[in-house]
């Protein structure tokens, strides 16, 4: 069984019918890059099925990842969001790793996601795997606080036609897949859709200019058997928001393409290859944008030896870059220009079983990149089960950040003084993370589940700056600590209960001697606490009502600006299958709210409305 291509399906039915038991089995493989139960996963991981993103009504995948209680998620304006696992969110943040059925995208820029370019056909999810913590060994530099991974289903499991169309008060989209065969062994599916965002406001009601439409188009070949099976799959995107008073519209487009080999041999070792292409363009005149084509290639081969199984790996990953100057006064400016940037890594992990009850994990992962060379990521994780349904787990874990372009190759400059504000640092080395992790998971009776995790980071070299001419520099540390826990409970057949809560608390300063001018909050925006609660109720035959309360604490922002303010937003879907291939659904957000900011300063920063979304969903 191969990790991204093959972990088992959770059963084809509504997750409100579903036991904890089948819950519980659902197999994930973003921990140890090899299928896993779910309740055997030493991390703390959170599983957002395709059934909660389908009942909770949300359009995009940012959206979706509001349902992990392990991740901060906040709405910059339309299209656009800061997302982050244990602290240090921001619209550019860079200690998250973000995948799509194995392909990374964040850029290379600044070692982050363009929320607005990463879309997926929803319906087409199986799940979405969310790490907080670190998974440098497995998975590089840049996972230092988590990993999310977005996993679609195999062509195998999308044949037939599907239809969904929908629309409300801010938004509206369409998309269409096909599904069908090809060969003795070989499935095929087709999508393409299309969204449009309106405008967003500010307190005063002013538009934002932040108008989003987006559309794109993809497919998915999947054949083969259990012993030997092959993926291709590739998509294309073109988007753009409305044209804004200053710099005109954003726009973006691009296209990857992937291709997977998994093999299953005899001996019970098994071999992956994958590699894939990946180009983007972006046009933003006032902000970050340039074109960027990455080249990725790995490999992994797991071997059972005894009470071992180790598995090895290693990949070579090259993107090249352009990046023109923004508009004046204050220009955008990177030298130089046009960069090329390669990362080589070898890895090696071994899941020793010492007793039936008693595993242990060992794994170093060497990487390298061309600004600080070679860098070595280990960890270890313990886990025991003193019981067929409890699972006590720890980890120790170092991991880095690796210098990205905004760090060593970033000038703001003041043209008509020939001055640079801020320059990157040309001395600018890896920031990095030693992380202690302690979790429980349970399962006390058939009706109720839980997971809770305490950690514990430790922090060096954080990108810190200087007054003007400020070099980019690494010169602030600290520590931060927190809890992440969440819940299911069956009340009855028809109706489940789940939520969660995390905490943080951060402690970090600049070093003795720095004259850094903004500290550690220019580092990240994070909220010390936030909670959600989640009520699945099928109501009878037919008829759901979903709602979702999630609670978020306030931000800080720097002085002088006063913080984000907290916020308390419900969502409720009502869904009725009218026919056996056909569903109309409503869904209400913000209900008791007439509107909130989520990230950024007053007065300029966009605020969220009420809104009502209906939706129509055909499949054959």
């Amino acid at each position: 069984m191969w990790p991204l291509a093959c972990a088992a399906q959770p059963p084809n039915r509504p997750l409100a019918d579903l036991s904890l038991e089948e819950l519980t089995q659902i197999e994930v493989t973003s921990v140890s890059r090899n299928p896993e139960p779910l309740a055997d996963a030493p991390a703390s991981i959170y599983v957002i099925t395709n059934d909660d993103i389908r009942r909770a009504g949300v359009r995009t995948p940012p959206e979706a990842l509001r349902l992990a209680p392990n991740l901060q998620v906040a709405r910059v304006n339309a299209s656009s969001y800061a997302i982050s696992a244990r602290g240090f969110n921001n619209s550019i943040g860079n200690k998250l790793l973000v995948l799509i059925d194995g392909r990374t995208v964040y850029t290379p820029l600044f070692s982050g996601v363009f929320w607005d370019q990463q879309d997926v056909m929803l319906e087409d999810i199986e799940r979405i795997e969310v790490i907080s913590g670190p998974g440098a060994t497995l998975w590089g530099a840049n996972a230092v606080n988590g990993v999310i991974n977005v996993i679609t289903r195999s062509a195998h499991h999308t044949q037939g036609a599907l239809a969904a169309v929908g629309g409300g008060n801010l938004d509206h989209g369409m998309a269409l897949r096909y599904g069908g065969k090809f060969g003795a062994d070989g499935s095929f599916r087709v999508y393409g859709k299309g969204f449009e965002l309106e405008n967003t406001e500010r307190a005063d009601g002013a538009p934002v200019f932040d108008q989003w439409k987006k559309s794109q188009a993809g497919f998915r070949a999947d054949w083969g058997g259990p012993q030997r099976n092959f993926t291709v799959q590739g998509d294309a995107y073109r988007g753009k928001s409305e044209a804004r008073p200053i710099g005109g519209s954003v726009e973006v487009s691009g296209a990857n393409l992937l291709a997977r080999w998994n093999e299953r041999f005899a001996s019970g070792s098994d071999f992956r290859l994958q590699a894939y292409y990946d180009r983007s363009d972006r046009e933003d005149r006032t902000g970050f944008q340039g074109d960027v084509g990455t080249l990725d290639i790995e490999f992994q081969h797991g071997i059972p030896i005894g009470n071992h199984r180790v598995l090895w790996g290693g990949g070579y990953r090259r993107a090249h870059d352009n990046v023109p100057d923004t508009l004046p006064p204050l220009i955008i400016r990177f030298i130089p220009p046009s960069r090329t940037l390669t990362w080589e890594n070898v890895f090696v992990q071994d899941q020793i079983k010492l007793t039936d009850k008693l595993e242990l994990t060992l794994g170093v992962k060497l990487e390298s990149n061309d600004y600080t060379g070679w860098e070595t990521l280990p960890s270890a994780r313990l886990g025991w089960k003193p019981t067929q349904n409890q699972l006590v787990w720890g980890a120790v874990s170092r991991a880095v950040r690796a210098p990205a372009r905004l760090d060593r190759d970033f000038f703001l400059v003041f043209p008509p003084l020939n001055f640079s504000f801020i320059m990157g640092g040309p001395y600018f080395v890896s920031e990095v993370a030693k992380v202690f992790e302690i979790g429980y998971r349970a399962q006390p009776s058939p009706a109720l589940s839980y997971s809770i995790t305490a950690f514990h980071s430790r922090y060096d070299r954080l990108r810190s700056g200087m007054p003007p001419p400020a070099f980019i520099e690494n010169r602030i540390e600290g520590f931060s600590n927190g809890v992440e826990a969440w819940a299911t409970f069956h009340a009855s057949r028809a109706w489940r209960l789940s939520g969660g809560f995390s905490t943080l608390r951060q402690h970090l300063g600049v070093e003795p001697g720095s004259p850094d001018p903004t500290g550690p909050i220019a580092l990240g925006n994070d909220p010390d606490h936030q909670w959600l609660l989640r009520s699945s109720f099928n109501m009878s035959t037919g008829h759901e009502l979903d709602v979702i309360m999630r609670r978020v604490g306030s931000v800080p922002l720097q002085a002088p600006a006063p913080p984000v303010p907290a916020y308390t937003a419900v969502d409720m879907r009502w869904g009725w299958k009218l026919r056996r291939d056909l569903e109309l659904s409503l869904t209400l957000q913000n209900l008791f709210d007439d509107a909130h900011p989520e990230f950024n300063a007053a007065p300029g920063r966009s605020e969220f409305e009420r809104s009502a979304f209906l939706k129509l969903l055909w499949r054959q």
